[in-house]
């Protein structure tokens, strides 16, 4: 279970700021990754540590090995000639660290495996790059033969999914009085990026679009929504419009009542927990906002813990390495590792290949 990860004390937070900082495939600074990366890393270090001593540091390890535990129960009862299923977490910049999961699964003699991306929308900042770097540890760790892998890189739109966002949703917007209920605008908030990897041609913007719209969809456009974008860092434009700005608006506009639903995240973390709930609540009240109301985080949800594991149960019965949308990358890729897969359980190349490009 691949993810970004999450700083569950505070005196983690110095490191996993390094370590996301010095990633160029998520915070790109060119010649100066090595020295500016942990600049950057060293001055906000004190600023983010006051936030997870709100929050009580990140709950995300938690919250993904509850996850882990519903999805192989259900495993083990779909597909009971291959049980029985293990759940690892890898994370990208928090403990368990991938090398450590991949040390691990070679201590239980694993052979077969599956890189569950926890990113339901496919960015080559989020899912890409955990894909990249888990290849890239095998290959330092002399490990490539030890596992056969196939990936799930992405399920935006995966039935089960979808209804999960639409029942927390809808208990959202119970909490409301009847009488304004209807009127109620969504805002959904998803975690941005910089304009500059949309224009490369990253699918998230849009994948995350899909997600909203197949919500609505299935919640008949019962309110007015929209969906905007959070978590901006540094100076380069990033998606607009920004959350925060948006719930601003709105309370500008006249508007009394929102409700804000996180989209893209599978659990609670410092995005929901911190800045949706505690600074983007400040801003919407001082804008004339009365009542804001969060929709919860997918977290424990039956009915998502369900879809992930439907999702591997499909994926497995596929017999796919990985989907076909995996095997093309940005128009404007600058990273040949992108889109590549270890071992894979059967012949397998990405299209750039295929075509002979060099």
């Amino acid at each position: 279970m691949l993810n970004m990860g999450g700083p569950a004390t505070v005196p983690e937070v110095g490191p996993f700021l390094q370590r996301l900082f010095s990633d160029p495939e998520i915070i790109a600074l060119g010649p100066l990754q090595g020295t500016l990366g942990p600049f950057i890393a060293k001055r906000r270090t004190p600023r983010i540590e006051k936030q997870y001593e709100e929050i009580g540091g990140s709950p995300i390890r938690r919250w993904t090995e509850i996850q882990g535990r519903g999805v192989t129960e259900r495993l083990d009862k779909a597909l009971p000639a291959l049980a029985p299923f293990k759940s690892y977490i890898a994370f990208r910049y928090a403990h368990p660290l991938t090398e450590e999961t991949l040390l691990e699964m070679k201590r239980d003699g694993v052979q077969r495996a599956i890189a569950f991306s926890q990113y339901p929308q496919y960015s080559c900042t989020t899912a890409g790059s955990s894909m990249n770097h888990l290849w890239r540890e095998l290959r330092r760790l002399g490990m490539e033969q030890d596992f056969q892998w196939s990936v799930i890189d992405r399920w935006p739109v995966h039935p089960g999914y979808v209804s999960a966002i639409v029942k927390l949703v809808q208990e959202g917007l119970d909490r409301f009085p009847a009488d304004v209920r209807s009127q109620v605008p969504i805002v959904f908030s998803s975690h941005g990026l910089p304009q500059k990897i949309i224009e490369r041609g990253d699918q998230y913007a849009q994948e995350v679009a899909g997600t909203v719209q197949a919500v609505m969809q299935k919640l008949e456009y019962s309110n007015p929504y929209i969906h905007a974008w959070q978590s901006k860092v540094g100076p380069l434009p990033w998606l607009v419009p920004k959350t925060e700005k948006v719930l601003e608006g709105l309370g500008k506009q006249g508007f009394k009542n929102v409700l804000v639903a996180p989209v893209g995240f599978t659990s609670d973390h410092v995005e929901t927990l911190f800045e949706l709930d505690i600074e983007y609540k400040e801003s919407a009240m001082k804008a004339g906002i009365e009542r804001f109301e969060r929709a919860a985080s997918l977290n424990d949800e039956p009915l998502f813990i369900d879809a992930l594991a439907d999702v591997v149960k499909t994926h497995i019965e596929s017999g796919q390495v990985s989907t076909n949308q995996y095997r093309i990358n940005c128009a404007y890729c600058v990273n040949r590792t992108c889109r590549s897969v270890v071992n894979p359980i059967k012949p397998y190349s990405n299209l750039r290949t295929e075509f002979g490009f060099k």
